[in-house]
Protein backbone atom coordinates (compact mmCIF):
# COMPACT_ATOMS: atom_id res chain seq x y z
CA UNK A 1 0.00 0.00 0.00
CA UNK A 2 1.22 3.29 -0.90
CA UNK A 3 2.51 5.96 1.64
CA UNK A 4 -0.49 8.32 2.28
CA UNK A 5 1.09 11.93 1.71
CA UNK A 6 0.05 14.76 4.03
CA UNK A 7 0.26 18.58 3.11
CA UNK A 8 1.98 20.59 4.40
CA UNK A 9 3.21 24.58 4.28
CA UNK A 10 6.26 24.96 3.07
CA UNK A 11 7.12 27.67 4.83
CA UNK A 12 7.52 25.94 7.97
CA UNK A 13 10.33 23.77 6.98
CA UNK A 14 12.85 26.03 8.10
CA UNK A 15 11.55 26.48 11.13
CA UNK A 16 11.16 22.80 11.23
CA UNK A 17 14.51 22.96 10.73
CA UNK A 18 15.49 25.27 13.63
CA UNK A 19 13.25 23.26 16.43
CA UNK A 20 15.26 20.19 15.51
CA UNK A 21 18.61 21.93 16.35
CA UNK A 22 17.11 23.54 19.71
CA UNK A 23 15.02 20.28 21.27
CA UNK A 24 14.60 19.78 24.35
CA UNK A 25 16.32 17.12 27.28
CA UNK A 26 12.88 15.52 26.84
CA UNK A 27 12.90 15.55 22.72
CA UNK A 28 16.78 14.16 22.58
CA UNK A 29 16.00 11.39 24.78
CA UNK A 30 12.90 10.14 22.95
CA UNK A 31 14.61 10.45 19.77
CA UNK A 32 17.65 8.31 20.55
CA UNK A 33 14.88 5.65 21.56
CA UNK A 34 12.96 6.19 18.00
CA UNK A 35 15.81 7.26 16.00
CA UNK A 36 17.03 4.99 12.74
CA UNK A 37 14.05 2.52 13.26
CA UNK A 38 14.97 1.31 16.97
CA UNK A 39 11.26 1.43 17.89
CA UNK A 40 9.97 -1.84 15.92
CA UNK A 41 11.44 -0.84 12.84
CA UNK A 42 8.92 2.01 12.51
CA UNK A 43 10.46 4.92 11.06
CA UNK A 44 9.61 8.04 13.03
CA UNK A 45 10.62 11.72 11.65
CA UNK A 46 11.04 14.61 14.02
CA UNK A 47 9.77 18.32 13.94
CA UNK A 48 8.23 17.14 10.73
CA UNK A 49 5.44 19.96 9.35
CA UNK A 50 2.19 18.43 8.96
CA UNK A 51 -1.03 20.10 7.36
CA UNK A 52 0.12 24.38 9.21
CA UNK A 53 1.88 22.60 12.31
CA UNK A 54 4.86 21.33 12.80
CA UNK A 55 4.61 17.76 15.15
CA UNK A 56 7.29 16.64 17.81
CA UNK A 57 7.55 13.26 16.03
CA UNK A 58 5.61 11.81 13.29
CA UNK A 59 5.39 8.10 12.25
CA UNK A 60 3.92 7.77 8.76
CA UNK A 61 3.59 3.68 8.94
CA UNK A 62 1.43 3.81 12.32
CA UNK A 63 -0.53 7.06 11.56
CA UNK A 64 1.39 8.34 14.55
CA UNK A 65 1.60 11.99 16.12
CA UNK A 66 4.00 12.05 19.18
CA UNK A 67 3.77 15.51 21.24
CA UNK A 68 5.99 16.23 24.51
CA UNK A 69 4.16 19.07 25.84
CA UNK A 70 6.77 21.12 28.15
CA UNK A 71 6.63 22.24 31.53
CA UNK A 72 4.87 25.52 30.66
CA UNK A 73 2.33 23.75 28.69
CA UNK A 74 0.13 22.63 31.65
CA UNK A 75 -2.96 22.50 29.67
CA UNK A 76 -4.24 21.37 26.66
CA UNK A 77 -5.45 24.64 24.98
CA UNK A 78 -7.63 26.08 22.10
CA UNK A 79 -5.22 25.44 19.66
CA UNK A 80 -3.97 22.18 20.90
CA UNK A 81 -7.51 20.92 20.83
CA UNK A 82 -7.70 22.46 17.36
CA UNK A 83 -4.32 21.38 15.51
CA UNK A 84 -5.10 17.53 16.97
CA UNK A 85 -8.77 17.27 15.73
CA UNK A 86 -7.42 18.80 12.36
CA UNK A 87 -4.90 16.15 12.60
CA UNK A 88 -7.22 13.80 13.17
CA UNK A 89 -9.17 14.30 10.24
CA UNK A 90 -6.61 12.92 8.45
CA UNK A 91 -6.90 9.41 10.49
CA UNK A 92 -3.25 10.45 12.83
CA UNK A 93 -3.50 9.52 16.34
CA UNK A 94 -2.01 11.93 18.79
CA UNK A 95 -0.29 11.11 21.60
CA UNK A 96 0.81 13.12 23.91
CA UNK A 97 3.26 13.12 26.93
CA UNK A 98 4.48 16.17 29.50
CA UNK A 99 7.96 16.79 29.89
CA UNK A 100 9.18 17.30 33.27
CA UNK A 101 12.52 18.92 32.86
CA UNK A 102 13.37 19.23 36.55
CA UNK A 103 12.47 15.72 37.48
CA UNK A 104 15.16 14.24 34.56
CA UNK A 105 12.81 12.41 32.80
CA UNK A 106 9.39 13.06 30.23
Amino acid sequence: MPRKIIPYNTNLKQLARQLRNNSTPGEIKLWQELRNKKFYGYDFHRQKPLLTYIVDFYCAELELVIELDGRYHETISDDDFKRDNELARHNLTIVRFSEVEDEGYF
